[in-house]
């Protein structure tokens, strides 16, 4: 009877406006001769009649305030920006959307201060097993799939009608409820799910385009897999290209003033922009040493 009364409340809410929001608990290890070093991240799956969206909890409420923050000075009519380049909240920065009936399938995610839209030009094909087991509340059964350089292991549940789930994953009779990847470094895990009235980040507001920040506003650039492939080994090769070319263009058009701040590990503040783009380019040689394990490997190499 609760299977009963779940799915025909999920079918009510997409015949409506309303979006279904999956809570799913995404445990990985960014660096792989590090595996006792597991983060965690709450990632959201919002689900509506035209599609979903996947995408850090953490990081939207930080980008929506930074936004707020950034609108803010540019509506003062101060003529400069005053941006502190500190850590923020949210350990994933990309977002997944999948476009229903026919799931067309994007990646969002940004190099320095340039933001891709990557469409994705696979589809993981599964093989479902017998093997049945129950997570949590929800009665899920096994199938596997080699996806993006991994082998990855996923519980759906048939009494969930979506043919979705997080990341790029969809496909299966049911909502993925449970997939892991065959090292354990990647884990996504249903936790909860709600009702909400519309995406939250619909709501988000943009930035003016040319206002490049790294990971906030801009403009999106849709370029294949490949062409993802060749902005990442040059950024690799020139960490802070991007910014040097941001300081002397001034602001761009707007002529407006750009501040760069940031402190380095033992509290010092440095304004000076060829110290901010030198502390800058060794903690992204840093991170990149310290997250050597992505979601999906065959995209960097």
């Amino acid at each position: 009877m609760k299977n009963k009364v779940l799915f025909f409340l999920l079918l009510g809410i997409l015949a409506g406006a309303q979006t279904n929001r999956f809570f799913y608990e995404y445990k990985f290890i960014p660096d792989s001769g590090n595996k006792e070093d597991v983060k965690k991240e709450m990632m959201l799956l919002d689900i509506n009649k035209n599609g979903s969206a996947y995408y850090s909890h953490d990081k939207f409420v930080a980008d929506s305030t930074s936004n707020a923050d950034l609108m803010k000075q540019i509506s003062s009519g101060s003529g400069s920006l005053n941006i502190n380049k500190r850590e923020k909240p949210g350990q994933v920065s990309y977002k997944v959307t999948k476009s229903y009936p026919d799931f067309s399938t994007y990646l969002f995610t940004n190099i320095s201060t340039d933001r891709y839209k990557i469409k994705e030009d696979k589809k993981p094909e599964w093989k479902i097993l017998p093997d049945k087991q129950k997570i949590g509340e929800y009665n899920t059964q096994k199938a596997v799939t080699s996806y993006g350089g991994r082998e990855w292991t996923a519980w759906f549940s048939s009494d969930i009608p979506f043919q979705d789930g997080p990341y790029k994953f969809y496909g299966l009779p049911g909502l993925v409820v449970k997939i892991e990847d065959a090292t354990g470094s990647h884990i996504m895990t249903l936790v909860g799910n709600k009702k909400i009235n519309s995406p939250a980040e619909d709501k988000e507001s943009a930035l003016p385009e040319n206002i490049r920040i790294p990971g906030l506003g801009g403009k999106e650039f849709e370029i294949t897999k490949d062409q993802y492939k060749k902005a990442w080994k040059a950024y690799i090769n020139d960490p802070t290209k991007n910014m040097r070319e941001m300081m002397m263009k001034n602001g761009g058009e707007s002529n407006t003033k750009v501040a760069f701040k940031m402190k380095t590990a033992d509290g010092k503040e440095l304004s000076d922009p060829n110290q901010v783009f030198r502390e800058m380019e060794k903690r992204v040689k840093e991170s990149l040493q310290k997250n050597n394990n992505p979601i999906e490997p065959d995209l960097l190499k």
